[in-house]
């Protein structure tokens, strides 16, 4: 399968051109568990505007036939929302010299075909590239053992995290908004940092 997919690179304004798709695709993905995310694409078009506004801001995409399929995002701490700044900031940390890491997104069907680990390669090479950044992070929505949504054949993604280098770190939460399957309004979630330090 890998040999009919195609793949875009897009930084700053140039990720205007693949909202619409991008905003999709994350519907589509962080509708099933651990996320569940009851999404609109009118939200979508208006969150990934911080990507738009960010010189910095790269967005890497699977594309097959045209369709994009999986994508990938990271954009310099300092130009992102303040709930993800926060812990950092709190915790003391020089927030110029962290990447922070958005979404990892691939479709079912095209999972373990390695996009995942060239996702993160291209995003740690990106961050690299500018020379001043330490530190890259993202975060992931902590659900509980056993919420009433988690499928039996659940399997996290902490194993992946831990072999890409990524530490897990307690202290650095945060709280984030969004509609559960079913809900008509935003209802907080817990969310947990991961940590890297870069190597240049």
């Amino acid at each position: 399968m890998t040999d009919q997919l195609t793949f875009g690179a897009y930084q700053g304004v140039e990720i205007a051109a693949v909202v619409e798709a991008l905003g999709a695709l994350r519907i589509a993905v962080f509708h099933d568990y651990p996320y569940l995310y009851e999404g609109s694409l009118d939200y979508e078009k208006d969150y990934l505007q911080i990507y738009v506004q960010s010189e910095r801001a790269f967005l890497f995409s699977v594309f097959d036939n045209g369709k994009m399929v999986g994508a990938t995002t990271c954009i310099p701490l300092s130009d992102e929302a303040a709930e993800v700044r926060k812990p950092f900031e709190d915790a003391g940390f020089d927030i110029s010299t962290i990447f922070y890491f958005g979404e990892s997104i691939l479709l079912p069907e095209y999972r373990g075909l390695g996009v995942g680990h060239r996702f993160f390669d291209e995003r740690e090479a990106h961050a690299r590239s500018f020379g001043n950044f330490k530190l890259s992070c993202f975060c992931s929505v902590e659900r509980g053992d056993n919420h009433p949504g988690k499928p039996a054949d659940y399997r996290p993604n902490d194993a992946f995290w831990l072999k890409r280098g990524y530490a897990k770190e307690p202290a650095l939460q945060s709280i984030m908004e969004w509609p559960d399957i079913g809900e008509t309004s935003s209802s907080p979630k817990q969310m947990i940092f991961w940590i890297k330090t870069l190597e240049n």
